[in-house]
C-alpha cells in the first residue's frame, strides 16, 4: 500500500508553520507559561478562524468535518512550534466523544462542539485512573469518566483544583463534581467502546506530538552544534556529538511513520488500530526522550537553565513521555496482543 498526504493536507501544516513561527516564538511561549492559563486565548481564537481548532468538528455543526489523517500533521506541526494550546484536549480528543453523542443528546453536545468550531471553548477529557486531570485549569467543558460512564461536565459546575505541573501549558488539575443524568454523554457498553478509542486517540496523537518536540530539539541540538566552539572547532564537527545527534534522529524517523500508520488504522477502523496506537506512542515517547538527552548533552550545564530554549521542548517531552501511558505500558500492551501475553 502507498501511503502520502494531499496537497491540501501538507498545505495546511505550512500554513500552521507559518502561523507558529510568527505567534508562538520562544519568547510568547515562555510569556504564555507565565500565564494564568499557561497558553492564549487570543492565540486559540486565531487557531479557530484557520480551522484547526473545528477541524473535527462535524460541517453541520461549524467545523471541517475531518479525520485523524487530517490533523495528525497539525500535531506533529504543534509540537515541533511548542504551541501550548491545547489541540489534543480538545480537537482530538473531546471532540470526537461530543460529536458521537450529539444524535443521542443534542442539547448537551451540540452547543459545546459549535463553540468550540468558533474558538469561544476549550474542552479536555479527564479518565478515573488519572491523579488530574490535564489542561483542565483552562477548558471551558470537561468530559469526565465516573465508573464506566462519560460526562459532559461544565467548568461552572465543578471544583477544580490546580496541581503543579512540568510542562507549563498543560494546567493539570484535580476536579470534584457530581454525577447526574443531565451530565451523562454515555454508558454501559457503548461507554466502553468509547473509551477504547479514546485512549487510542489519545495514544496516537500524543505521539504525534512528541515527533514533533523531538524533531525541534535535535534541530535546536544541532544548530547549538555548529555555534559553540571548544578547541578552536564547532563542536558539532567532533565525531561523538554527530553520532549522538544521528542516533537521535534516527528514533524520530522510525516513529514518525508508526504514528501516520496508527492515525490512517483509527480513521479506517482497522482491527488492530489499537496495536498501531500502541506503537506510535511507544516509539515516539523512546524517540522524544533520547533527543531530549541529545539536546541535553549537547547544551551542556546551560541546558539546565531557564534562559535556554531547549528547556521548554524538554519539559513538553517528559511530560508527555508519561502520560496515557508511558512506553513501557504500550509495549506490553503491544505483547499481550501479538504474543497473546497476559
Amino acid at each position: 500500500m502507498h501511503f502520502a498526504f494531499d496537497e491540501h493536507q501538507l498545505e495546511f501544516r505550512a500554513q500552521l508553520r507559518a502561523f507558529a513561527d510568527k505567534e508562538c516564538t520562544p519568547a510568547q511561549l515562555r510569556e504564555a507559561w507565565e500565564s494564568e492559563l499557561g497558553w492564549s486565548r487570543p492565540r486559540w481564537g486565531a487557531l479557530a478562524e484557520m480551522g484547526v481548532v473545528g477541524l473535527t468538528v462535524p460541517t453541520e455543526h461549524g467545523g471541517l468535518g475531518l479525520g485523524l489523517v487530517d490533523v495528525v500533521l497539525l500535531l506533529e506541526e504543534a509540537g515541533r512550534s511548542g504551541l501550548p494550546e491545547p489541540l489534543l484536549e480538545t480537537t482530538v480528543l473531546g471532540v470526537p466523544i461530543l460529536a458521537g453523542a450529539a444524535g443521542a443528546t443534542p442539547a448537551l453536545a451540540v452547543p459545546w462542539l459549535e463553540r468550540v468550531a468558533r474558538g469561544d471553548a476549550v474542552v479536555t477529557v479527564g479518565l478515573s485512573s488519572m491523579p488530574a486531570v490535564p489542561a483542565a485549569g483552562g477548558a471551558d467543558l470537561l468530559v469526565l469518566e465516573h465508573d464506566g460512564e462519560l460526562h459532559a461536565v461544565p467548568r461552572a459546575d465543578a471544583t477544580v483544583t490546580p496541581r503543579p505541573a512540568l510542562d507549563g501549558s498543560r494546567r493539570p488539575a484535580q476536579v470534584q463534581w457530581e454525577p447526574s443524568p443531565a451530565t451523562r454523554l454515555y454508558r454501559g457498553d457503548e461507554a466502553e467502546v468509547v473509551l477504547a478509542q479514546l485512549g487510542d486517540r489519545a495514544a496516537m496523537g500524543a505521539g504525534a506530538v512528541l515527533v514533533g518536540i523531538a524533531d525541534r530539539m535535535i534541530a535546536m541540538a544541532a544548530l547549538y552544534a555548529g555555534q559553540r566552539h571548544q578547541f578552536g572547532k564547532p563542536i558539532g564537527s567532533f565525531q561523538a556529538v554527530k553520532h549522538h545527534l544521528a542516533d537521535a534522529l534516527v528514533r524520530v524517523e522510525f516513529a514518525r511513520p508508526a504514528v501516520y500508520r496508527a492515525a490512517w488504522s483509527l480513521s479506517e477502523g482497522e482491527p488492530d488500530a489499537g496495536v498501531h496506537a500502541s506503537m506510535a506512542k511507544a516509539l515516539a515517547s523512546d524517540a522524544a526522550v533520547l533527543a531530549a538527552r541529545t539536546a541535553l548533552q549537547v547544551h551542556g550545564a546551560i541546558g539546565y537553565t531557564w534562559e535556554c530554549d531547549a528547556h521548554l521542548w524538554m519539559k513538553r517531552a517528559w511530560a508527555l513521555a508519561a502520560a496515557w501511558g508511558d512506553a513501557r505500558w504500550h509495549r506490553r500492551r503491544i505483547a499481550s496482543v501479538v504474543l497473546s501475553v497476559p
